[in-house]
């Protein structure tokens, strides 16, 4: 089962185990961590699951569709690395995946 590092806002680090086929929010809605509110119930329309995804998995982790750019695009936070964490779906070659979980909208 892979594992992901995921960043608080508060700046603590967790380690939650992922099941693969399965959307990193998922992940880690399921973990108990409670900085992703995923309001629409990870269908990229909401951008309330912002990660940034640390930059040695930008690849591994695939490019946003043209969709999940034009939520981001909204977001005063988005930077290099922001991604709709209901996008990217666990494989085995993401364990160890950091991501950083984006500060909520004002």
């Amino acid at each position: 089962m892979p594992q992901l590092r995921v960043v608080k806002r508060s700046g603590e680090e967790a380690v939650i185990e992922a099941t693969a086929g399965h959307s990193v929010m998922e992940a880690i809605s399921n973990s108990g961590v409670e900085d992703i509110a995923a309001i629409c119930g990870g269908a990229c329309a909401c951008a309330t699951c912002h990660v940034y995804v640390a930059e040695e998995f930008s690849e591994l982790a695939g490019e946003a569709s043209e969709s999940e750019r034009e939520l981001l695009d909204f977001s005063e936070n988005a930077r290099p690395g922001s991604r709709l964490s209901c996008q990217i779906i666990v494989t085995e070659a993401l364990s160890g995946l950091c991501v950083e979980v984006a500060p909520e909208e004002d």
